[in-house]
């Protein structure tokens, strides 16, 4: 390709000051290599904003949404690939050679494997499952730091604005345009969520969610159960 490679990380926030300072920190060896690091924040009041200004190229203000944020950090990148980073989730030391790669490559899209960061073995089981699903199903989740082309992105209208399964729902698209590609070396995702509304709750809960996604039932109505039964502590 004669372009050179330009990296746009977009990291949608709300009320992320416990941890967006270590989120950030990691990502500030690729800014002083040219590339980009916008977040997106949907009105946090807990100093979200004043922590990550000085740590990104740009913050900008959207309404909340994870779909949303990401299509409005999407669309002031400058960068011909795109990576939508969760805040919780820290990029591998060798995130931008692993990426490098990638657009080198004939793929489209892609995503890194994932670990959790309990330390627990039951994490480790629940990862090598996510990891083993992506690779069968083709289908990714927001957890395992998504990225793309730009112009494929652009090309499909970017996320669809969805309360829940933006990830699940744009991956079914990308597929059609090519595999993902895959980086083994993973990305730690915090395993907060599953330590707090217990681990095989969860795992039941997302696969149920997914489940009726598949059937048909439309995200509004899955976030509405989700967090109904987050209120009833399911989760």
């Amino acid at each position: 390709m004669s372009d050179p490679f330009v990296l746009s990380i977009v990291v949608p926030v709300w009320m992320e000051a416990a941890g967006i300072v270590e989120t950030l920190e990691v990502l500030q060896p690729l800014r002083t290599r040219g590339h980009e690091l916008i977040v997106v924040d949907a009105g946090s009041v807990d100093g979200t904003v004043a922590l990550a200004s000085p740590l990104a190229d740009r913050v900008i203000h959207s309404e909340r949404g994870r779909a949303v944020q990401m299509n409005a950090g999407a669309s002031v990148a400058k960068g011909n690939v795109l990576l939508f980073l969760h805040a919780d989730t820290r990029l591998p030391l060798n995130a931008l050679e692993s990426l490098t790669s990638f657009f080198r490559s004939d793929k489209a899209w892609g995503r890194f494997n994932v670990r959790l960061s309990g330390r627990g073995a039951m994490f480790r089981v629940i990862a090598w499952f996510m990891n083993q699903r992506s690779r069968l199903t083709g289908l990714c989740t927001g957890d395992q730091a998504l990225f793309m082309r730009r112009d494929v992105f652009e090309a499909l209208g970017g996320f669809e604005p969805v309360p829940i399964m933006e990830d699940i729902e744009i991956s079914r698209r990308l597929r059609l345009v090519s595999r993902p590609y895959c980086i083994k070396n993973p990305v730690i995702t915090d395993s907060r969520r599953w330590e707090q509304g217990g681990v095989w709750q969860t795992i039941f809960l997302m696969w149920r969610l997914r489940w009726r996604y598949w059937r048909g039932e439309s995200p509004e109505a899955l976030a509405h159960s989700y967090r109904s039964d987050v209120r009833n502590g399911k989760d």
